[in-house]
Formats: C-alpha cells, structure tokens, sequence
C-alpha cells in the first residue's frame, strides 16, 4: 500500500512563504504547459516537516492519467546515495577502509590501465600509477565513466562493448564489473572527477563484502526499516497504472514517449543497478532523506505519520519531541559499540598511506553525515 503525502506544517511556522512557494508551483508550471515536461511533485520540507506539496500535469500523456501523490517515478541516478549509504553501513561495522584497494574483493580491477591517446579504433593505454580504492567509487574519482555521456574516446568504448544506457541483454552484475575493469579508465585514479559506473561497482562490492545480492541487501538495511514500501527494483501487476511513463525532448519540439529505456522497470533485471535502478515515490524517497538530515535516526513507521515526517528530530512548535520518540535507524548503526563519533574528513584521504596491515574495525562515525537541515525534492518523469 502506497503512503500518502501529507503537508504536515503551516508554511509560515517554519518560515517559509506561502506566497512563494505559489510562484514555485506557477514556475514549473509552464515547463508542462509549454511541454517540456509531461508532469511533477514537488516537495518542501524544513525542520523534519513538509510545508508543501503539489503536483501538475500527467504520468501519462498517452492515456491523460494524472500526476498523483503516490505516482510511482523512475529515480534513475537518486539511486546512487542509497547505495552509497549500503555501503557506509559495511564501513561503520569495519567491513572495509575508504582508502583500500577495491581489487581486493573485486580482483578483475587488480590491473586497469589508464587511457593515453589515440582513437576508438586503436586507443592507447597506460598502467594506472594509484589503485582504484574505495572512496574514489564513492567520489566518481575512480577514472570510470559512462558509455552515454559521449564525450570522449574512453566513453566511446564503453558504447562498442555494449553499455550505452541500457547494458547489453543478459550481463548480469558481475559480468558488467568485468567488463568495465577490461576497459581503459578515462584518467588515473583520484586525480579527477567523472561521472560513472563507480556507483554500481561499489554496488557489486556491496554484495561480495556483505555475501548477499544488492537487492536483498538494500531492502534489510534501508528500505524496510526505513518503512519505503514503494522503493522496489521493478513494477509489476496493478502497480504499472500508477508509474509515471518515460519521455524526451522531441525532435521537433514537445515530448516522445521512451518505452524502450523505461521499459526495463516493468520486468526483474538482471544487472542490479546501484548508480540508476530503482524506482520510487516522493514519500518514500523523503523518508530516506529525513534520515540523513537527521543523522541516521527516524520515526519509525508504526509511530510516524504517513509522509514520514514525524518529529524525529525533536523539532516541533512546543519544542521538545511532540510525544515522540526518538529512534535509531538500526541500519546506519554500528553492530558494535562505538565511542565519540569520528568527523568525515574534510579532504579526501591520502591515498599513500593505505596499506594491507591497516585496521580492519571502524571505531568511529555511527551516524551518517549531512550538512543542511533542510531538504527540497523535486520529481519529474525523465530521467536523471
């Protein structure tokens, strides 16, 4: 059963002006009246509450259905923190350190060689002079990169092995993690960013760390604890209806339908996508993000209202936590007692002072981090 998102807090009590938020509304308004868009739900929140939702336009301009509060929308690349967070919770229980060697779970990466010169045709490479570790996944500073983004030579090997998109019919995970550490990197480990695969190699190390499948792993340590009924891999049955349909910007202007990418989220994959696979709704994806800004803590369902923005935070008009309690989010948690927290580095680590004796416990960071303390959702039926 979906949830419903409800505005849970007058605009005004938490400083935001209603009038404005109108202007927001009216703005992306005309995205779908001058199609170029087919339709959206936007979300305000501040202080774990939500001051506004709305939505406009179709799922379906086909068919004319409506955008609804529990229309379900491909995430594409919001993915992407969700897996990242997976793995943070193997780095609190000291499965792994930022700065080891990915090659170490994951061996086809043991010898990448880093793109030179040359062309698609006769590409020339070079031994990469840093290991791929596994922050650069988390940063997009590994040198991967993406077959689509068809910016360079290294992309446009990505695209003649298959991985445009879509990855070739029946590779699996593990095939496609094999596949991309055969390819050259677009530049040598931590030495610059590039948007990539980096994410859904970091969800293949999910799986062989934890020894469970990404979609298992994700569903015990996030979505059902986090109460995200409607975060799945795929649609299937009566829930098609309520899927937004996927469009692009037409050739001559106005919007084309795109059945065959957005066709894949109506069957079970076979490569489990952590940089770009699931499927959502606002209400789902604000719980997630609730969790963040509260520091890996949250209502749980059973005592939270259903847009998730219940008082966890113990910010509420009184002050105090509105009858609540506080929660942890046991996913985010450490399995063992840790001490005081360890704050993130405000740099990236040095990659030279990783080595095969460093520790294997994390005693620190048992929360995950985030700066604001207030978030903006904003979803539409293209892809991110």
């Amino acid at each position: 059963m979906s949830a419903e998102f409800t505005v849970t807090v007058d605009p005004d009590e938490v400083g935001l002006d209603p009038r404005q938020l109108a202007r927001l509304d009216a703005h992306f308004a005309k995205y779908v009246d001058s199609g170029k868009l087919p339709g959206w739900h936007i979300v305000v929140t501040r202080g774990g509450k939500v001051a506004h939702s709305s939505v406009y336009g179709l799922r379906d301009v086909e068919t004319k259905a409506p955008v609804t509060p529990d229309t379900l929308w491909r995430i594409y690349s919001m993915t992407k923190p969700i897996t990242s967070v997976a793995a943070m919770m193997l780095w609190e229980e000291g499965a792994f350190e930022l700065t080891d060697e990915i090659s170490r779970w994951l061996p086809e990466f043991a010898n990448v060689r880093v793109y030179d010169k040359g062309s698609t045709l006769k590409p020339f490479t070079v031994p990469a002079t840093e290991p791929i570790r596994v922050w650069h996944l988390l940063t997009h500073t590994s040198g991967l990169t993406y077959g689509f983004l068809q910016t360079s030579v290294v992309d446009a090997l990505y695209r003649a092995a298959g991985y445009d998109l879509l990855p070739p019919p029946g590779v699996n995970l593990a095939e496609a993690c094999q596949a991309w550490a055969n390819l050259p990197l677009l530049f040598q480990p931590g030495t610059r960013w590039g948007y990539s695969v980096a994410t859904d190699v970091l969800g293949r190390l999910i799986e062989v760390v934890s020894g469970q499948r990404l979609d298992e792993f994700i569903a015990e340590r996030i979505l059902r604890p986090l109460g995200m009924t409607d975060t799945r891999w795929w649609v299937g049955g009566d829930d098609v209806e309520r899927l937004a349909a996927l469009y692009t910007p037409g050739p001559t202007g106005g919007l084309t339908r795109y059945d065959l990418l957005g066709d894949w989220s109506l069957r079970e994959p076979i490569l489990l996508s952590g940089g770009a696979g699931l499927v959502s709704t606002a209400a789902d994806y604000h719980r997630f993000t609730q969790m963040l800004l509260r520091e890996g803590a949250y209502d749980p369902p059973a005592g939270a209202d259903a847009s998730g923005a219940g008082d966890a935070s113990g910010d509420s008009g009184s002050g105090g936590s509105g009858g609540r309690r506080q929660e942890p989010f046991a996913g985010t948690r450490s399995s063992t007692a840790c001490k005081e927290p360890a704050s993130p580095p405000s740099t990236p680590p040095k990659t030279t002072s990783a080595s095969p004796s460093s520790p294997r416990r994390r005693p620190g960071a048992s929360k995950s981090q985030r700066t604001s303390r207030s978030s903006r959702s904003t979803t539409t039926s293209r892809p991110a």
